[in-house]
């Protein structure tokens, strides 16, 4: 995956510099003509070129127009020298889309996506979307065949330049037929009338990974439903009881309606207005020029905030009644506590250090040194080690009152979100996993307005160490390494790596850490809200 999304910058940036290239050559080589006299002026042009210069002009119009003519809902932006049709920017999607039409954008290198508005009609047998248009065509309409208008196929996830994991996406058919033809014999009854917009997505794909779950699933889904102000139905392809579970508490904050699984509900949902396929900016970011009021990354994290209040509140409560027990405090508890004294408490207090552990590879071998090093230097810690039946709220407990996170890169440092702007975030970045480590997750959470501290390990500090020659390229030059693929990379150094700190020079990350924590706190004070 990481190698796939290299090589897409790579190929990005060598098609705009062979396309620089060509334009450059072409104006100069423009001036190689014999309109020049030997004065350094140019000759009077003959009347025979102004059909030339007409066709000229023609096709530039063109150029500059067929995108708002093939796509009147949305903006244009140009971005690299090239020219993009973003459907997210701030006016509605549907504004000015004409009714009973279906429209595709497939500019995007991450992602697809069609809207259709007028008489629309789902249709789980045969996997399809059907729109019934009242617009004329030039069409007989004798069979079923010619009765359709337009199809379009879609995969709704947001990961489409990479063909190993979209082959494993449903398939979605999106079809406009002729209202009053043949078809009306057969037009499906409407079963559940729906007064709001639906966006269709899929639920499959990378989900079960942190990182793939919120890049590309929930903020995504937050990108495109936004405008919708939570009157939005969600259809759902591949659909994940447990997901749903999971996410329960920021999808309430999306949407005020129950999902849909589009394969088990076999009843026929009317709308006139869907959406099919998610918008995606970047890597855990929002470009807030694309989003309505200009939201960006910072206003997702306050809807993470309103969505966990809730729970935490209750978490609260329950701390209140085992307070009142004779049973000693769970570790739950304890962190209950802390998370309430954060917000309730303006006494001075020491800096909060959590630090997410994991097991097996990129664990720290030394781990109860570092809890202990850092303890010593002045931070409380809190060792926080989630799996996949870690309820969220928790996690999210944990670092929004926390002013400090230590890990590991992997997906896990995806909770970095959770952690309130102006906190401190260090990544420890195993040998070879530089360009991932700063692009999946040190790059987004500046943008988020964290403090990141990355700290790259030494060779002596990676069990790869002990495994191969001092002079081998594994330790030695990891990215020639990286450049024999993904699988490889995966193999040596997510797979088989561990992590022994070098404490002595780990200290000198985490005393930055400490002093920027007492020096900012006295500036940022409160908790959640």
């Amino acid at each position: 995956m990481m190698k796939q999304h290299q090589r897409y910058w790579l190929e990005s940036k060598k098609g705009f510099e062979e396309n620089e290239e060509k334009i450059s050559s072409d104006y100069w080589g423009s001036n190689n003509n014999n309109n020049i006299n030997s004065n350094g002026y140019c000759r009077k042009q003959r009347p025979k070129f102004l059909p030339i210069f007409l066709l000229f002009s023609l096709v530039c119009c063109v150029y500059l127009f067929a995108p708002h003519l093939l796509f009147p809902y949305s903006l244009i932006s140009e971005q690299d020298g090239v020219v993009k049709v973003d459907s997210s920017r701030k006016a509605s999607i549907f504004t000015s889309m004409p009714y009973g039409t279906l429209q595709c954008d497939r500019t995007e290198f991450r992602t697809d996506t069609c809207l259709m508005r007028g008489d629309i009609r789902t249709d789980s047998s045969s996997k399809s979307i059907l729109l019934f248009s009242s617009n004329k065509t030039q069409k007989s309409w004798e069979s079923e065949e010619e009765e359709i208008i337009q199809h379009e196929r879609i995969k709704p996830y947001t990961r489409k330049w990479e063909t190993s994991v979209m082959d494993t996406i449903d398939e979605l058919d999106l079809i406009v037929k002729q209202k009053g033809g043949l078809s009306d014999k057969h037009h499906h009854s409407c079963q559940v009338n729906h007064s709001v917009p639906a966006i269709v997505f899929s639920n499959g794909g990378y989900t079960g990974n942190v990182y793939h779950e919120f890049n590309d699933g929930i903020l995504p889904l937050y990108i495109t439903a936004q405008q919708f102000n939570k009157r939005v139905v969600f259809i759902v392809l591949e659909y994940h009881k447990w997901w749903f579970t999971k996410y329960a508490d920021i999808l309430s904050r999306l949407s005020n309606y129950p999902p849909i699984n589009f394969a088990a509900d076999t009843r026929t949902h009317c709308f006139t207005e869907v959406i099919v396929g998610l918008r995606i900016h970047g890597e855990l970011s929002i470009d807030s020029s694309l989003m309505p009021e200009n939201k960006n990354i910072r206003d997702f994290r306050n809807v993470l905030d309103k969505a966990y209040w809730p729970r935490i509140k209750g978490l609260m409560k329950e701390e209140e009644l085992v307070a009142r027990s004779t049973s000693p405090p769970s570790p739950e508890s304890l962190s209950i506590e802390e998370f309430k004294k954060g917000r309730e408490d303006t006494t001075p207090r020491s800096p909060k250090l959590v630090i997410l552990s994991r097991k097996g590879s990129r664990s720290i071998i030394n781990e109860d040194e570092l809890v202990e090093l850092a303890e010593e230097i002045g931070f409380q810690v809190q060792v926080l080690r989630p799996d996949r039946t870690t309820e969220l709220a928790r996690i999210y407990m944990a670092l929004n009152s926390s002013d400090a996170m230590v890990g590991v890169h992997g997906a896990a440092m995806t909770h970095f979100m959770f952690m309130r702007p102006s906190k401190v975030f260090i990544q420890i970045i195993p040998l070879g996993t530089d360009w991932a480590a700063e692009t999946y997750y040190g790059e987004p959470a500046v943008k988020l307005g964290l403090k990141y501290m990355p700290y790259k390990i030494l060779p002596k500090e990676s069990s790869l160490y002990r495994d191969y020659e001092k002079n081998d390229p594994i330790l030695k030059d990891p990215e020639s390494v990286n450049s024999k693929g993904w699988e490889f990379t995966k193999r040596v150094y997510l797979d088989r790596q561990m992590v022994r700190l070098n404490l002595r020079r780990f200290g000198t990350h985490l005393g930055k850490a400490y002093e920027y924590s007492i020096s900012s706190s006295k500036k940022n004070k409160g908790g959640l809200l």
